[in-house]
């Protein structure tokens, strides 16, 4: 497995792989509860790799999973009480970290958040930030696995998606 940026090139890949993945939940139990043609969609893989904060994992040339890092929180972030105090420039958002389901339980995601730990520091980062559908069972214990704590939970405003609150989890770094 190689991790690299994603490139224009990759856009309808990985637009393939929300809607494989959609597919997938809604045929089997949907911890993040995402939907398709809602979240996550085309316009996210382009805006991420317009931003260039887009992070793809390859295995044989296939694209299996994706990250999205970058410094732009949700506006709800701002009531949580955080451990560190940092302007965003130095702390990353971890945002539609999605894995392809052929590739569900094959250290994906855990090779996708070490990652995200190992460029944090890299780039001197103090704290990498999330938030996760409380129902997300599977997410959170990655998480917390990894180290992160959980700080708050928050409505994010998707409460017309039946998705009410979302914990929120810091690293620092």
């Amino acid at each position: 497995m190689v991790i690299e940026k994603g490139v224009h090139a990759d856009i309808d890949e990985l637009a393939r792989l929300y809607d494989d993945l959609n597919d997938f939940l809604d045929s089997d139990i949907n911890h993040p509860g995402w939907i398709k043609g809602v979240y996550p969609v085309r316009q996210i893989a382009e805006a991420g790799i317009n931003e260039q904060h887009l992070y793809v994992v390859r295995q044989e040339g296939r694209i299996i999973g994706s990250i999205i890092l970058n410094h732009h929180p949700e506006p709800a972030y701002d009531q949580a009480p955080w451990g560190i105090e940092s302007d965003y420039s130095k702390i990353f958002v971890i945002h539609t970290l999605v894995v392809h389901p052929d590739f569900l339980k094959a250290g994906v995601g855990k090779k996708l958040i070490s990652f995200a730990c190992e460029l944090g520091k890299e780039l001197h980062m103090k704290a990498i930030r999330l938030d996760v559908y409380e129902n997300n069972i599977p997410a959170i214990k990655l998480y917390e696995k990894f180290g992160f704590n959980y700080i708050d939970t928050v409505d994010l405003g998707l409460g017309d998606y039946g998705l009410h609150k979302f914990r929120l989890y810091e690293k620092i770094l």
